[in-house]
């Protein structure tokens, strides 16, 4: 059902507001601090610790994936108390959007603002109101900052804000719906990822059938007698690495350009990655004379490739003298070894060969040559990489309609929530 289907209030009245103009005739409009006190209160350290996320609102720092802060060794003393139904504001990230309102007791950071609203608010709707995008712009348009890296909010400045505030039993009926509603959207992105899971899998799968076994189901095998390829097809050859590739040593050339070895698009000029990615990044600064010349076609060992595989370059230029180049002793597909060297089963053999995280060393020609390559003939290399590509085109194809399809969901969600909240359509 779209926004446009909803029924709408019969009668609106202004705000003032430049960013919500009207709101139903009936809902008080007020500013923050009519409904709000800011609150302080500490030294209560043996409660659970909480945060603040962006999308997600008061979380319990137990639930968090990726620990940010060094909370738990802090002087927990000075955190400040949260209750049920309390506000709380990311002080520096709140024009992002990193606020909530709180289903559990607990301590937050002492540089967070926490607000008691009193008793003209729902839980379940206060969260949403103050977490949809028409009162986030509230927190920027209070917040004090240059640029858009940290932008600090203060409560002098905040508590003018002004809200719109529906009748209580309406908050309820609202935030029912909303509830339902977005447990429904919820669902349906949870499905839609568990699909596109399924088909990097299958993408996984094709790709490594492909190379180790070949297009001809029928071929017969032999054990490589190398532990990490496990059997091939009888007439393909297996080829201790360093026969295979060789160190290319030649240092830049005078008119290289320079190259970024990426897990995710290759080897690329480094302004092509910066396109991809719309951010600049960090340009080479010493050791320049060392840069090593690279040929399109070489793979190149970089500080991630024991987590990523090889990075194969699609262009001519110069790299980090770092890194280790490989250049094909013989003519080979590079369509083929671009597949093979990022395999899974590959890149766990990679990982064999030293202790990486642990010991903090990067990846050699050394750990290269310990794991053994095997070689279909030039012919079939064409073969099979033709045939995997036009599988994952078709793959890719179906992931990215899945992805755009999240997109419009979590879209819908968004503006649903947004109309709902501010009275742009009726629910209830």
């Amino acid at each position: 059902m779209t926004l446009a289907a909803w029924p709408t209030f019969n009668g609106y009245k202004p705000t003032s507001i430049d960013w919500q103009p009207d709101a139903p005739e009936h809902w008080d409009v007020k500013p923050l601090f009519a409904v709000a006190r800011i609150i302080s209160e500490a030294n209560q350290p043996e409660l659970e610790l909480l945060s603040v996320y962006l999308g997600q609102g008061v979380i319990r720092f137990s639930d968090v994936e990726e620990k940010r802060t060094n909370a738990t060794s802090a002087d927990l003393s000075k955190y400040q108390v949260v209750r049920p139904g309390n506000l709380v504001l990311n002080n520096q990230q709140a024009w992002r959007g990193s606020v909530g309102v709180s289903r559990n007791t607990g301590i937050v950071s002492p540089a967070y603002l926490v607000l008691d609203l009193g008793n003209r608010f729902e839980l379940g709707f206060a969260d949403y109101y103050f977490r949809t995008n028409s009162t986030v712009v509230h927190f920027l348009v209070s917040s004090k900052g240059v640029g858009t890296i940290q932008r600090n909010l203060y409560w002098p400045a905040l508590r003018r804000c002004p809200i719109t505030i529906p009748p209580l039993p309406e908050q309820r009926a609202i935030a029912a719906f909303l509830d339902e509603k977005c447990a429904k959207v919820d669902e349906a992105v949870r499905i839609k990822e568990a699909q596109i899971a399924l088909l990097r899998e299958r993408r996984q799968i094709l790709i490594q059938q492909a190379v180790t076994r070949g297009l001809n189901p029928d071929a017969p095998m032999k054990d490589s007698g190398v532990d990490w390829i496990g059997q091939i097809p009888t007439h393909w050859e297996v080829r201790r690495s360093k026969y295979v590739f060789t160190q290319r040593k030649e240092l830049a050339r005078k008119d290289d350009i320079q190259l970024s070895a990426t897990q995710s698009y290759g080897v690329i000029p480094q302004d092509k990655f910066e396109e991809f990615v719309g951010r600049r990044v960090v340009k080479i600064q010493t050791n320049l004379e060392k840069r090593k010349h690279v040929e399109v076609d070489d793979f190149v060992i970089s500080m991630r490739s024991f987590q990523g595989g090889l990075e194969r370059a699609f262009a001519a230029g110069c790299i980090r003298s770092s890194y280790v180049i490989l250049q094909p002793l013989e003519p080979l597909s590079a369509d083929f070894f671009g597949y093979l060297l990022k395999s899974p089963r590959y890149i766990k053999a990679l990982q064999a060969t030293g202790s990486f995280i642990r010991d903090g060393q990067d990846l050699n020609f050394d750990n290269f040559s310990k794991v053994d390559l095997f070689l279909p003939p030039m012919h079939e290399q064409v073969a099979i990489a033709a045939h995997i590509k036009v599988g994952c085109e078709k793959i890719d194809y179906g992931i990215a309609i899945k992805e755009q399809q999240i997109v419009a969901l979590r879209e819908y969600r968004t503006s649903l929530i947004d109309a709902t909240v501010t009275g742009k359509i009726k629910v209830a």
